[in-house]
């Protein structure tokens, strides 16, 4: 009689645990080199950003946390297993469609979602059953919620100004700017808030998995670690400007960067788990891993975790082998292009006073021009044309288009469209008004949402589409600057027709 005996079974559970974990620390290095690129992007921005400085502190705790299980985690034995690899598919994809779309959210949160699926592919279904909150908890690496900004910047707005009321400053706001009478603040998106609530839930879904059992307690308490912060930077606000109105703009933005800040959001948090430390429910001598994980592993499917490890690597390495045949995609753009003539109105020279242009400093074409028309209005016409985009050539981005990174102007409010352009009406030190409406034209496709420009890029990077794109602004300052720019783009004509003839289409 021959019986057939699985040789896992013999292995001492220790050495399968060196063996795997050596195998998955190599996977993870080899993972990390080969999107070295993105890797060395996030440790840039976890280590210089202010908003995602506390991605700094989320390994250390995912290494806590996977401590806690330890002596759960010493019952159960690691196997290859080769559904797992369905995750690190998903990453790829993922990271394939941001590196298309030039969108480094989904190229960061697809390499994060490789790592998980090489946990789980090297690892099996049991320890990943008993490590899931520490592999979801991995989410908190990829830098997100940069889009909270403007909501919360009008929230703090909201707050700030009947406290101001409340303790009688004389104040005015005009968008994101409130002044008084020594001076006005800019409610910038640095002090939005968002740094806060985006650490904060970080920081709520970690004690509300350590310190709850309850879901109704653990939704209660996230509920209360995001509106606390958002109530608090309220106060944070009102007390800069506040101490401001006492005694000097310099002396309270001084105080508010040195004091507050960090240090503020510190007692926040040390605020806000007191307030829940009566509610805590989960015993601290209870396990961490559910006895039902303990049950034995399946055997289909297993792998060996050398192939494991080289599946893994071969499914995340198709990612970028596919990027770099579609990253040459290019449509040749004219040697040269012109501003328009424009019938009704002539050229004028560019304001010396308040000189505006956007920000466009890797287009392959860049013109900006101001025009007049018998009537009086003026408006500047600004035009950026690529013949493709590339990482750190995009024509959406953090710093593009608008308004770059420290800049001189600042965004007042985002008003109604103008002609389907958004439009935005910023102000410099003058004061000096503007109104900036946009529009892109990308692949076939004219919009003024950057959703749709990165939707538009990704479908003509995948499917060989036209890889030209247009940005396109009319601008014009002072009080009748919509109407100005409501005339300009109407005898411009079509714009795209315009943007196409840029590029060399009609």
């Amino acid at each position: 009689m021959t019986i057939a005996l699985d040789p896992a079974a013999f292995v001492a559970p220790g050495t399968a645990w060196r063996r795997h974990g050596l195998v998955l620390a190599v996977t993870a290095t080899l993972i990390a080199a080969l999107f070295a690129a993105d890797s060395a992007d996030l440790a840039r921005l976890w280590w210089t950003s202010t908003t995602f400085g506390h991605c700094l502190f989320i390994g250390p705790v995912i290494f806590w946390l996977v401590w806690l299980r330890r002596r759960e985690l010493a019952e159960l034995a690691p196997v290859g297993w080769a559904p797992g690899l369905a995750l690190v598919m998903a990453g790829a994809l993922g990271w394939l469609m941001g590196a298309a779309a030039e969108v480094a959210l989904a190229r960061h949160l697809g390499l994060v979602m490789m790592m998980q699926g090489a946990v789980v592919t090297i690892l099996g279904p049991q320890v990943a059953r008993a490590l899931l909150f520490p592999i979801a908890y991995a989410f908190f690496l990829v830098p997100f919620g940069e889009g909270l900004e403007a909501p919360l910047q009008q929230i703090t707005v909201a707050q700030v100004m009947p406290l101001l009321n409340l303790a009688g400053v004389p104040a005015h706001v005009d968008g994101v700017l409130i002044t008084i009478p020594n001076g006005y603040f800019e409610v910038a998106e640095a002090c939005s808030g968002a740094k806060f609530v985006i650490a904060m839930l970080a920081y709520g879904v970690l004690v509300a998995n350590v310190c709850f059992v309850s879901w109704p307690r653990r939704a209660a308490f996230m509920a209360m670690a995001l509106v606390v912060p958002v109530l608090a930077n309220g106060v944070r606000a009102f007390g800069t400007i506040y101490a401001a109105h006492l005694t000097s703009v310099e002396a309270a933005t001084g105080y508010d960067h040195i004091v507050y800040g960090w240090v503020f959001f510190g007692l926040v948090m040390a605020a806000v788990l007191a307030l829940g430390w009566h509610w805590f429910d989960r015993d601290p001598d209870a396990a961490w891993v559910s006895p039902a994980v303990m049950a034995a592993a399946p055997k289909a499917y297993r792998v060996t975790p050398l192939l494991a490890a080289a599946l893994v690597l071969l499914v995340a390495s198709v990612a970028p082998a596919w990027a770099a045949v579609i990253a040459g995609r290019e449509t040749p753009l004219p040697a040269r292009i012109e501003l328009p003539d424009v019938p009704g109105w002539h050229r004028a020279p560019m304001s010396t006073a308040a000189p505006w242009s956007p920000n466009y400093p890797e287009a392959d074409h860049f013109l900006i021009g101001r025009y007049q028309d018998e009537a009086g209005h003026v408006a500047d016409l600004a035009i950026a044309a690529y013949g493709r985009q590339r990482k750190g050539a995009e024509i959406v981005g953090f710093g593009i288009g608008v308004l770059r990174e420290e800049d001189r102007w600042v965004r007042v409010e985002d008003q109604p469209a103008i002609a389907g352009g958004s439009a935005m009406r910023i102000t410099a030190p003058g004061p000096v008004e503007r109104v900036v409406a946009t529009w892109y034209r990308v692949d076939g496709v004219l919009t003024a949402s950057p959703v749709r420009v990165k939707l538009a890029t990704l479908r003509a990077r995948l499917l060989g589409g036209n890889q030209a794109a247009v940005a396109l602004h009319v601008s014009a300052e002072g009080p009748r600057a919509r109407e100005a720019i409501a005339r300009f783009v109407v005898a411009l004509g079509p714009l795209d027709r315009l943007a196409d003839r840029t590029t060399g289409q009609r």
